[in-house]
């Protein structure tokens, strides 16, 4: 028989697609790991249990979480819900029950931009709005106005019909009718649209078929005529509303919008309101259309360098230096395309732009090649394509490099992406309920949380060892804590001085412990998970799958540790030393850095199993750094 050493120095690979666990060729499989459940990957290589989730507030429904930073101490998040806008800062309320316009089934779509101390919010059915800031507790929502110029408002203008499509007025002033040579007008929507003909505007009054509708001269024509030569304005409630906005080079950017998907508006140059193309001067609006071989809906832009266009077919490229209205140059990248169903957004990441593929499942990283001289498009969740899946919404939380990807069956699925060292690993975490939508406001990462008891605004917080939590004191010790109605009638974990306590049912919102206590934290316990990817053992013939295996012992290295519960073949079991695990028993613990052994008896037959798993529901602390195994290979 041979003994054998293996040393795994990182979890830089992250939880690995278990189609791959054939290929123990590749490096990602020597760092890679079986399963990473409710843990982070440090860009260093260690692993450690995820923080709890604080409760902070119960909403009234689904909604979207949107992060506002108007400086370094002026931070908001804004939630936005069935036509409803509520703004917190720090994790209080400031500004709540703001009147929105936007309906529950439209915020999966909402489209957003910010500039200075107001957020400009697109979406193809509603109009567009800005959220400005007055004060930290002083909030409101606007109609975004164009720009008016003497009667003239400018507005990009489209002619929805072919080109050989005609419209006749009635007169050159006053009350007119418009009759248009085919089908245009609809019903009441098309109620207060202008029209451009013959040099003047008329505005429709009221329709009365689809070719004929009566309007209001508000700038005089300079003839009665037949013509081919009009236009309607481009945004409307009969034609759709922008789908996206974004700014660039002082220029405020529309992308798409129902009745145009594949269009792009930008304003003149310093006048972000005015989206009036005039004679094609330099500072003058912009307007194109993204033209290949299929239909490429805007789905998201980002300014760098160059304007990023992200589309239902593939990626662009906007460029010009200075981006004028005869040096813009528009020219696709990849065809990777987004998602059409929802909005979400791309995220910047060291450089490169992180966006979500057009089913959900892939996460793409597209960075500007200098070689090339054009981007390019890798893919990020190639190797955990098991984890990746129908992604909703993503934010990048900069300190921690962790990139966070809410998936459609309620889990929150993290990248650790730190590029420079190569290191992307993804690692994944559950809750009991669904996670909706994750928003990054400085230091905070918050959740949007569908549970039995409704959804929660919740944030990640160190100090809490569960999910759905609250903390509280008393001075003097107390043994009755209330405050838990977000959790009645749930079976939650409890944290009493530092000492774990029996869990407990919620009633009447309240828990009582057996003894009083000066600090709790209550919420729902969840469990975190570390296993290996099947040992790879070799005999004197080689690497062979077939080999029976004994795990004599595995030695793990630990960084302020106050739980480890180790599976080597017969469930989880605590691995004490010193007061290590005595929280377990009812007493505070202390955190322990350095190595622990644990044996193990009986052969292993060939199959795709770890030879340990490190498993525990305590809500303490826990750094795995790195792992050696010795086993015994059958020769």
């Amino acid at each position: 028989m041979t003994r054998q050493y293996s040393y795994k120095t990182n979890f830089t690979a992250g939880e690995l697609d278990p189609r791959l666990l054939g290929r123990g060729d590749l490096k990602a499989y020597e760092n890679g790991a079986g399963r990473l459940s409710n843990v982070v990957l440090h860009p260093t290589g260690g692993v450690s249990r995820r923080d709890g989730l604080e409760f902070l507030a119960e909403m009234p429904g689904a909604g979207r979480l949107v992060g506002f930073e108007f400086n370094t101490e002026q931070i908001y998040l804004l939630v936005f819900t069935h036509f409803r806008l509520d703004v917190y800062q720090d994790g209080a309320l400031i500004a709540g029950n703001i009147s929105a316009p936007w309906h529950e089934s439209h915020l999966s779509e909402i489209a957003w931009v910010q500039s200075a101390d107001t957020l400009f919010v697109a979406h193809p059915s509603v109009r567009p709005r800005m959220i400005t800031r007055n004060g930290p507790g002083d909030w409101r929502i606007d109609l975004l106005e164009f720009s008016i110029i003497g009667k003239e408002k400018m507005v990009p203008h489209h002619k929805f019909l072919g080109l050989e499509a005609t419209l006749t007025p009635s007169a050159a002033t006053g009350d007119i009718t418009l009759t248009a040579s085919e089908p245009l007008f609809v019903d009441t929507t098309h109620q207060g649209v202008p029209f451009r003909l013959h040099g003047g505007q008329a505005r429709i009054t009221n329709v009365v078929s689809a070719t004929v509708a009566d309007a209001t001269v508000e700038i005089d024509l300079n003839a009665a005529e037949e013509t081919a030569n009009w236009t309607e304005e481009a945004f409307s409630p009969v034609r759709g509303w922008p789908s996206t906005v974004a700014f660039h080079q002082n220029r405020l950017v529309f992308g798409g919008s129902r009745d145009l998907p594949n269009h792009i508006w930008m304003s003149k140059t310093d006048d972000l309101f005015n989206f009036d193309a005039g004679d094609g001067l330099d500072d003058e609006a912009i307007h194109f259309e993204l033209l290949s071989d299929q239909v490429n809906a805007v789905r998201g832009m980002l300014s760098g360098r160059r304007l990023q266009v992200f589309t239902s077919g593939g990626e662009w490229m906007v460029t010009g230096d200075p981006l004028t209205p005869k040096t813009v140059q528009v020219k696709r990248q990849t065809r990777i395309g987004s998602r059409l169903d929802r909005f979400v957004p791309p995220r910047n990441v060291d450089g490169a732009t992180l966006f979500v593929s057009r089913d959900g499942g892939k996460l793409s990283e597209y960075t500007f090649a200098d070689v090339d001289r054009a981007f390019l498009a890798n893919d990020l969740s190639l190797l955990a394509g098991h984890i990746v899946e129908d992604m909703i919404d993503l934010e990048y939380e900069d300190k921690a490099r962790l990139v966070h990807a809410v998936l459609g069956d309620g889990r929150l699925a993290t990248l650790t992406q730190f590029r420079t060292e190569k290191v992307t690993a993804w690692s994944h975490h559950e809750t009991d309920g669904a996670v909706t939508s994750v928003a990054v406001v400085g230091d905070f990462v918050y959740l949007l949380v569908e549970r039995d008891g409704g959804t929660f605004l919740e944030v990640f917080e160190p100090s809490v060892g569960f999910d759905a939590a609250l903390r509280g004191s008393a001075d003097p010790p107390a043994d009755t804590w209330s405050g838990l109605d977000h959790l009645e009638g749930e079976t939650v974990g409890i944290l009493a001085d530092g000492r774990i306590k029996p869990r407990q049912t919620v009633a009447d919102g309240r828990v009582v412990l057996d003894e009083p206590a000066s600090e709790v934290v209550v919420g729902l316990p969840f469990t975190h998970e570390v296993a290996p990817l099947p040992a790879l053992a070799r005999n004197a013939l080689g690497l062979d799958h077939a080999i029976k295996i004994r795990l004599i012992r595995a030695t793990f290295r630990l960084f302020e540790t106050a739980d480890l519960r180790v599976d080597v073949g017969e469930g989880p079991r605590p691995v004490p030393f010193g007061q290590f695990g005595d929280a377990l028993l009812g007493a505070p613990s202390e955190t322990y850095s350095g190595d622990k052994s644990v044996r193990a008896l009986g052969w292993q037959s060939a199959k795709p199993e770890p030879l340990w798993r490190i498993v525990s529901d305590a809500p303490l602390p826990f750094t795995l750094l790195s792992v050696t195994t010795e086993i015994k290979v059958n020769d």
